[in-house]
């Protein structure tokens, strides 16, 4: 594929970890677990971790206050730097995010970055007072809304937001599927984020992820300012595992699930994605998962072009969804084995060796978050 806008090279790739909340218990135990799980990944030297807000449906995500979550996480971890992906904005009252957002990067020594989109089960809409249909139109206000609080600008009756939180305008990350949406995010300055997966329209129901993502990548570029610096989170499923044999046994498991749910949600222009019937390796290829082991996902994701251009990969396990101890396994082998195939180096402080599992310092690997 020739590419319009080649991306500018970057020193290294940032590595995170996304959690969806799913373990298979309770929710109070959900939170231990992920809360261990980013510890796991601070420890094996991940420079982010990430967490996506759901409303309701236990069976999508499992926690709707990522503020109050990643206040937690903040208190366990000590160089991790900690994403939402995503905040709804939609959803929310632009100047409590504000407030909220402010607060956890205080809280946190300045480690927060801001991820925000339209997204959300259409459902989950009506008990905010709004309905899907209008969730752009509100987000772009809100939007607009958190950056003039951040910018200490008057809000709406002569208050101004404190603490103050100028800062945080360059620590915005908007997450699309859409060339439009990355166009805005690039004309506004801010990170892009770029899904896992994504629907596959009627017309060209077989295309690649990158196939759809190269788009998105060079609409982003072109509408960057100039001098600003690109930031482009890569977002994949990805779960590895000693045995392959194994990893394909759980992604079975996860895959069908995931199925069983999903496959009948189809808007209109869009692809049907296989049932919970189909074959597994017709559910890898649908859901665009990464499975196997070490070697296994290298070589896949070594065909992903459009992850090849990004500043950050950050891995899920999602929709696979492994047990727990499975997880902390996938952080492992991730981390030693398949992100340095991908161009991630893992700086270590002073004289600490790579035997050692204490996280680096940010400042040491990158500046490109500040």
């Amino acid at each position: 594929m020739t590419l319009s806008t080649p991306t500018p090279p970057t020193p290294t790739k940032r590595l995170g970890f996304f959690s969806r909340l799913l373990d298979d218990a309770p929710a109070g135990e959900r939170y231990r677990l992920v809360t261990e799980q980013i510890a796991h990944a601070e420890a094996f030297g991940f420079d982010s971790a990430w967490v996506a807000q759901h409303h309701f449906h236990e069976h999508e995500g499992g926690l709707p206050s990522p503020f109050v979550f990643l206040a937690h996480v903040a208190a366990r971890t000590r160089r991790i730097r900690l994403g939402t992906g995503i905040v709804t904005l939609p959803m929310e009252n632009a100047v409590r995010v504000a407030e909220d957002a402010i607060v956890l990067d205080l809280l946190s020594g300045g480690r927060l970055e801001l991820g925000v989109g339209t997204g959300g089960t259409p459902e989950s809409f009506a008990a905010f007072g709004i309905t899907s249909e209008d969730r752009s139109a509100v987000y772009a206000r809100h939007l607009a809304a958190v950056r003039a609080a951040w910018a200490g600008r008057p809000l709406p009756g002569g208050d101004r937001l404190y603490p103050a939180a100028e800062q945080l305008l360059g620590r915005i990350w908007q997450a699309t599927f859409s060339v439009a949406g990355g166009e805005r995010a690039g004309q506004a300055g801010d990170g892009l984020m770029l899904s896992r997966t994504q629907p596959r329209t009627a017309d060209a129901p077989n295309a690649s992820l990158s196939d759809l993502q190269h788009p998105i990548i060079d609409a982003y570029l072109a509408a960057l300012p100039v001098g600003s610096t690109p930031r482009i989170v890569g977002s994949r499923s990805l779960f590895v595992a000693d045995d392959r044999n194994e990893a394909l046994r759980l992604a079975d498991v996860g895959l069908r699930r995931s199925a069983a749910r999903f496959a009948a949600a189809v808007s209109p222009g869009q692809a049907p994605r296989p049932g919970p019937d189909a074959p597994l390796a017709t559910l890898i290829a649908a859901y665009d998962v990464h499975v196997g082991t070490p070697d296994d996902v290298i070589a896949s994701l070594r065909a992903d072009t459009a992850l090849a251009r990004t500043t950050d990969i950050v891995f899920q396990v999602h929709s696979v969804d492994p047990p727990h101890a499975h997880i902390l396994r996938s952080i492992e082998l991730t981390a030693t084995h398949v992100a340095p195939a991908l161009g991630w180096v893992r700086k270590l402080p002073g004289n600490a060796t790579a035997a050692s599992v204490a996280a680096p310092t940010f400042a040491t690997r990158t500046e490109a978050f500040a």
